[in-house]
């Protein structure tokens, strides 16, 4: 499945950061391909799932950790279309 998706727009940029989550690796580029899981599914990628915390609140603490000065307005550009 991996293979017919690296054609697709955009296959450079979420490819990487799921092998990221699959490998435990959570990046700010991992974090966003989480939460955009829902829609990844649908097309058949297996995207892994965790309880604990929602990616929209990991990534928002990801961010803070990094730099906490303007965390909102950065959290809001990587997430808003």
């Amino acid at each position: 499945m991996l293979d017919e998706l690296r054609d697709l727009p955009g296959a450079e940029l979420v490819l990487p950061r799921l092998a990221d989550l699959v490998a435990g690796r959570e990046t700010v580029e991992a974090l966003l391909v989480e939460i955009a899981a829902p829609r990844l599914r649908r097309l058949g990628l297996e995207v892994p799932y965790r309880e604990d915390l929602e990616p929209e609140r990991r990534l928002y603490l990801r961010l803070g950790a990094e730099r906490p000065e303007g965390v909102h307005a950065r959290y809001n550009a990587l997430i808003r279309p």
